[in-house]
């Protein structure tokens, strides 16, 4: 009888257990990490007898949880991947809005105030006319700076956010480390203590929001969580935390994160890094913010360069040659050349050649000798290699790179950021109506006697020689409908005179011109200073509006990689523009996947309600049946011992 009273016992507490975890479950349905528990039941052996071997019910082994290390992996790299891919989307689309289209925008200023100087062109002397370009100027000046600034407060805002979330690492880390502590303890116990072990899974995953981690278990139960490729950050109970540094160059723009162990700090390579919040910020700032303060600063520097060049090629209303409308940019400061700490030896100069044919783009400059060495364009990885001692200066995407009189040493590096401080220093150079330079520095006449169709399209200036000697006046005499020759350089005897060809450019070393018609036998033109009173007929330069047609032609040059001028903003936001799609589409791909992974492993892991009040009713009856069982058996012991009284 003992041993009916065993059995039904055995099972009266197997039911309550296998009911207290099922009712556990039910509790920790909305628990975020935990993992569905089941009671392992496994039959007493039996004993034997002359007529078999009789069962002695059964025993509660373990407590498990259901669990998949792979789904769980897979699902805290997807969600890295997911975080990462989000946290930049986001970060590019507060860039995006940085730079409106419409009439607000950069770019409505920019041809405003090209614009503006057709009323000057009309009315050269009208100062009312010449204070709205002036106008013109300064807004555009002052909307430059103002888009910089506003990259800096995102610069800085993503810097705080960098180091928030850093911290956030290291304290997830210390949690880990703990709780690695107390399952190495609990694992001593011969059981498995699984409400710990999915509080370690979940900090894992918080962790991974930030940064993607590998980990790999030890024998104690503890696991090693690694960043980085391969670099520990948890090892058993000890923590290596993470910091943000500056980079090799100590740019004020950029970030990396290292590592400091046994109080040596590693800097992690940024490709190692994977997915999570961290790396996607980091990718964010050192490549999206910085071609956007490069494309914003190549803006800057093409429009303010272009037109001081085109304003010193004329004279203002007082017949000087004109200055600068913005302030030049200097490219030779700390914040556009930066080398490592404690680099001493040589240094760099940096120059424009030709706002036409900038990249937007920083350089690494390193040298393998004293005047040898290689620049590599960072934005695709273009090497092209140097000598000063054969060629100075070295011109590259249209800027001039000297070295100076102290030779290099094997291994100096340089990084060159022509673009990061233009639109930050820029503002309108003065505010004079009259010192506006409207006027060309030369002017064109017909013969009058001319026959032909010959007529001016354009004439420009290449250098301003407004002070006497005047330049000695040029004349083109043609001999013909399709030749001339120059009075400044006269073919040699019996020599075919110079080709003409309607709409051809002709040149000089300080005028350029264009005529269109077809000119007869004995037709000239001729070009001269405008001020050169003795062949200019008498012409007043006060009149003249070349200069200011000059520079309404600058609105279609050729400038942003071949495309107009006027139209270097549309191009600037079409490229954030690119960068912002596509980083969404990724955001919307990865956290798609995240999801799904997610759905796979709670699958496994997660707590199903109708599957657990399913065990309840089993469980239940189970319980009852055992208890009945020991009723039957105490009602038939109570009669029994009735019976032998």
């Amino acid at each position: 009888m003992s041993g009916v009273l065993n059995v039904a016992t055995r099972g009266l507490l197997a039911s309550q257990t296998v009911l207290q975890t099922a009712g556990n479950n039910i509790a920790n349905v909305n628990t975020p990490g935990y993992s569905r528990q089941s009671a392992v039941l496994q039959t007493v052996e039996g004993q034997f007898t002359g007529g078999g071997y009789v069962g002695k019910g059964v025993d509660v082994t373990t407590i498990e949880r259901n669990y998949s290390e792979f789904l769980t992996r897979q699902a805290a790299l997807a969600g890295a991947a997911a975080a990462g891919d989000t946290a930049r989307a986001d970060k590019l689309a507060q860039l995006q809005e940085l730079f409106p289209g419409g009439t607000s925008g950069l770019g409505a200023s920019i041809t405003d105030m090209l614009n503006a100087f057709s009323d000057v062109a009309s009315a050269p002397t009208d100062l009312t006319a010449r204070t709205v370009v002036l106008t013109r100027v300064s807004e555009t000046a002052s909307r430059m700076r103002s888009a910089s600034t506003t990259l800096d407060d995102l610069q800085l805002g993503t810097q705080q956010e960098l180091s928030q979330k850093v911290s956030a690492i290291n304290s997830l880390a210390n949690n880990v480390a703990d709780v690695n502590d107390k399952i190495a303890r609990a694992m001593g116990t011969g059981q498995t203590p699984n409400d710990l072990l999915d509080r370690r899974d979940q900090l894992v995953r918080e962790l991974n929001q930030y940064i993607q981690t590998s980990s790999i278990a030890a024998t104690d139960g503890t696991v090693g969580i690694f960043v980085g490729g391969s670099q520990a950050l948890v090892l058993g109970t000890t923590v290596a935390p993470l910091k943000v540094v500056a980079d090799d160059f100590s740019d004020p723009l950029k970030s990396r994160l290292a590592i400091t162990r046994n109080g040596q700090t590693i800097n992690l390579d940024e490709a190692m890094l994977g997915g999570g919040e961290v790396p996607g910020l980091l990718r964010f700032q050192n490549t999206d913010l910085v071609e956007a303060r490069n494309l914003l600063g190549r803006l800057t520097l093409v429009v303010s360069t272009s037109l001081n060049t085109q304003n010193k090629l004329g004279l203002d209303l007082d017949g000087n040659p004109g200055g600068n409308l913005f302030t030049p940019t200097d490219l030779n400061t700390g914040g556009n050349i930066l080398k490592p700490a404690g680099q001493t030896s040589t240094t760099l100069s940096l120059a424009i050649a030709d706002v036409t044919k900038f990249a937007v783009s920083d350089y690494e400059v390193n040298f393998t000798g004293a005047t040898t060495g290689s620049i590599t364009r960072k934005t695709d990885g273009v090497v092209t290699n140097f000598d000063f001692a054969t060629l100075t200066p070295v011109v590259i995407d249209g800027l001039s790179l000297t070295k100076n009189l102290t030779d290099a040493t094997a291994g100096d590096r340089f990084l060159l950021k022509p673009f990061s401080t233009s639109a930050s220093d820029i503002s309108a150079e003065f505010s004079t109506p009259r010192a506006l330079a409207v006027a060309s520095p030369f002017v064109g006449k017909m013969d009058a006697a001319n026959t032909g169709s010959l007529q001016l399209s354009t004439l420009s200036a290449k250098t301003n020689a407004t002070t006497p000697p005047q330049p000695s006046p040029v004349v083109l005499t043609f001999t013909g409908s399709n030749s001339y020759t120059r009075s400044d350089e006269l073919p040699l005897a019996n020599a075919t005179p110079f080709t003409y060809m309607s709409g051809q450019a002709i040149t000089a070393a300080d005028w350029s011109l264009v005529l269109q018609g077809a000119p007869k036998t004995g037709d000239t033109f001729t070009v001269l200073g405008i001020k050169d009173a003795a062949n200019n007929n008498g012409v007043d330069y006060k009149l003249n509006a070349g200069n200011a047609n000059a520079m309404m032609a600058l609105r279609d040059a050729a400038t942003f990689d071949g495309a107009a001028l006027t139209d270097g903003y549309a191009g600037m936001i079409a490229q954030i523009g690119i960068r912002t799609q596509s980083a969404n589409y990724a955001a919307k791909v990865s956290g798609v996947i995240a999801s799904n992974m997610e759905t796979d492993r709670t699958s496994v892991s997660g707590v199903n309600l109708d599957e657990e009040a399913s065990k309840l009713i089993q469980y239940q009856q189970a319980y009852q049946a055992s208890a009945k069982v020991i009723q039957v058996a105490k009602g038939i012991f109570d009669t029994l011992i009735q019976s032998m009284n």
